[in-house]
């Protein structure tokens, strides 16, 4: 029986044994090839041996929801909800994608130990039991696996049974300098004779956006700085006839890299981040980019039709995950529950009720945002009071036997899932003037590569109108607190979130405030308090930040490309 002469040359190169033989006599060597092997393969068809179809699978951004949960749509113009995800009914549609085809790959593209009180009551130890009953093939790290710090960042990772890929997180060596990779940079697969690279980084911002003190002891860089080598050595060196980039950059920056000379070479990006919800391929102009959203509502798939040995098609879709259409998992579902059993009890506890909707998708202003600083101004009452833009947090829109919508204590937990301290500051007009534009930069950016993950910093006791799209640092139009016009001289009181590692000279990172002083609660105290005084809420956006050139309700800060969010 010979052997298939393609796999020899390839095998032969990396063992040394085609030493002497030149790519060009390589290739031309592989694409002439003969892919008979005898009469009898002949016979049973050996170029089908070599045919058929590659399934690869990407989840991203979980956040350890573990449960299916209310989920957001953009329907007709309006928010639609209705049930999706949950880490058992997710098993059963990897289960089946496998057995309708054994050719398939499943990556999971970061931020899967942050985001809910079961991770952060076990320090994320539950979850790995349930991502090593998923069967997931690789993983790549996401901006918050960090949470725990460097240390637990490495052991959870390491407890996991795939292999993980980062190619720009470097032990820090002291002083800021780079010493090894944390982790390998990529990971290569073959199937059908196809041998696909897969090579991955996370936001290098990590310091900036997450507290400081999270990420201590890391190094990190842009991937732009090693891209075109590893690139290199996937294409030339392990000879893979598909690149595909694991990202955890945020759609805007999973763009801008795709539209830059060192992506050369690139097939794909799988991204992540941003929860964004990619359903046709991104085609930036060395790559295409995908991004299947979050909380397990979603797995991307990239089907490659392969012939002969080689790719001759393939077609991407975004698959919803419907409880009702894939039943719980048995065995995922009995293993979640035996974790969660000592804390079920406290997460499921009701802490008050909702009117209306709870969401976190809108760029601008949302319910869930609202619900947070109604709560700090009741109890700090400072001037103006600051939430973050973060993204995370399924919705919660399914009212129970009292007609509203329950808020549990584990829902506080997924708004919040760090219970930081309650800081308090003084600021000027001038220096809320400048962070104002600072922050609207790192949402609207020009220069995608430019942009931060999160979206516009949510605020109350102050009213911005503001250009999203403006020319930076001339965006804001006006600004009034407390119903009068910002004074650039006078001095407010803020109040925000104590972020670990920031000195007391910065507030939700605004620099050089003065009389910073720590409040004798948490975030999650002042939210019980009030959800204790006050249920049921009505947290409908006040309207405080009005964009002036886009809607209230936009989705996404990705513009200039063939997409929309829904």
């Amino acid at each position: 029986m010979s052997i298939n002469r393609r796999k020899f040359l390839r095998n032969a190169v990396l063992t040394g044994l085609g030493a002497g033989i030149s790519p060009k006599a390589l290739e031309a060597a592989t694409d002439s090839v003969d892919l008979s092997a005898s009469e009898e393969e002949q016979d049973n068809g050996n170029a089908a041996m070599l045919s058929g179809t590659i399934s690869l699978l990407q989840t991203t951004d979980v956040h350890c929801q573990i449960h299916p949960h209310d989920e957001l749509f953009w329907e007709n113009n309006q928010a639609v909800f209705r049930k999706t995800a949950g880490y058992a009914h997710l098993a059963t549609l990897f289960e089946q994608v496998r057995k309708k085809n054994p050719h398939t790959f499943i990556v999971d593209t970061g931020d899967m130990f942050q985001g809910s009180e079961l991770s952060v009551k076990t320090s994320g130890k539950a979850i790995a039991p349930i991502l090593n009953a998923m069967g997931y093939d690789l993983y790549l790290p996401g901006n918050w696996e960090v949470v725990y710090y460097k240390k637990a960042m490495q052991t959870l990772l390491g407890g996991l049974d795939a292999p993980k890929v980062c190619a720009n997180m470097y032990h820090d060596a002291g002083d800021g300098k780079k010493g090894e990779l944390v982790f390998p940079p990529y990971y290569t697969w073959t199937k059908l004779g196809v041998k696909i690279g897969f090579l991955g980084y996370t936001d290098p911002l990590v310091p900036l956006r997450q507290s400081p003190n999270y990420s201590k002891g890391i190094v990190y860089t842009k991937p732009e700085e090693n891209l075109a080598y590893y690139v290199n050595v996937l294409r030339e060196q392990e000879q893979c006839d598909f690149v595909i980039i694991l990202a955890h950059l945020g759609l805007s920056q999973q763009i801008a890299l795709g539209n830059m000379p060192e992506c050369a070479g690139v097939d794909y990006i799988f991204g992540g981040d941003t929860h964004e919800r990619v359903r046709e391929p991104i085609v930036c102009q060395y790559t295409k980019v995908v991004e299947p959203g979050a909380f397990g509502s979603f797995v991307g798939k990239l089907d490659l039709e392969v012939k002969d040995g080689k790719i001759v098609g393939q077609h991407y879709e975004l698959m919803e995950v419907n409880p009702k259409k894939y039943k719980a998992k048995k065995e995922v579902s009995t293993l979640i529950a035996q974790l969660e059993a000592p804390f079920v009890q406290e997460i499921e506890k009701v802490v008050g009720y909702s009117k209306v909707p709870l969401y976190r998708y809108f760029v601008v202003e949302n319910t869930i945002d609202t619900l947070i600083l109604d709560a700090l101004a009741a109890k700090v009452g400072t001037e103006i009071v600051l939430s973050n833009g973060f993204r995370f947090c399924p919705p919660r829109s399914t009212p129970d036997h009292t007609g509203n919508i329950p808020i549990t204590e584990g829902f506080i937990f997924d708004m919040l899932p760090v219970d930081s301290t309650v800081r308090t500051a003084k600021v000027t007009g001038t220096q809320l003037l400048t962070w104002l534009e600072k922050e609207l930069n790192n949402v609207f950016a020009k220069d995608a590569s430019k942009r931060f993950g999160g979206w516009v910093v949510k605020f109350k006791g102050m009213e911005v109108e503001f250009n999203a799209f403006g020319e930076q640092g001339k965006r804001v139009q006006k600004v009034s607190v407390g119903g009068k016009p910002l004074d650039p001289a006078r001095t407010y009181t803020v109040s925000a979130c104590e972020r670990d590692g920031d000195p007391e000279t910065m507030l939700c990172r605004i620099p050089n405030v003065t009389d910073g002083k720590n409040m004798p609660y948490s975030l999650h105290t002042v939210m019980k308090e009030y959800l204790a005084k006050n249920s049921p809420v009505n947290p409908t956006p006040h309207g405080y930040a009005k964009a002036l050139d886009v809607p209230a309700t936009l989705l996404t800060q990705v513009s200039g490309v063939a997409y929309t969010f829904r």
